[in-house]
């Protein structure tokens, strides 16, 4: 499993509560005004139709894409100012210091629904 040295500084979290449940964080890139997506996604409506292996929060990172194969999350532990995440083949620690309060409280509350049937581990703290 890798994961990053030092938390990624967050700017700021972009939330959809539609068909597909999305939690994404924007870490700034190396170009100014650019950012990398750290996106977890699921979609509820239609997981029911796919192998088991397949079903839960679907997890990518601009950084590291994955070419065809989908990294599932494990594990999310909210400690404010970080945010850990865990999937199958990666740890990401994320500094979300700059996100407003509302806007990461609005997150937690998609990832709890993201998270119905358990298939992940929530921690906030």
């Amino acid at each position: 499993m890798t994961t990053n040295s030092t938390p990624e500084v967050v700017d700021f979290i972009t939330i959809e509560k539609g068909t597909d449940l999305v939690v994404s964080f924007a870490i700034p890139d190396k170009e100014p005004g650019e950012v990398l997506s750290l996106t977890l996604i699921r979609t509820p409506k239609f997981e029911f139709a796919l192998p088991e292996d397949e079903k839960g929060v679907s997890v990518s990172h601009d950084s590291f894409p994955q070419e065809g194969i989908e990294d599932r999350l494990q594990r999310i532990r909210v400690v404010p100012p970080v945010v850990s995440i865990a999937t199958r083949n990666r740890r990401y620690e994320l500094d979300v210091s700059k996100v407003d309060r509302k806007e990461l409280k609005s997150a937690m509350r998609v990832l709890e629904r993201m998270n119905f049937d358990n298939r992940f581990v929530l921690k906030f703290e």
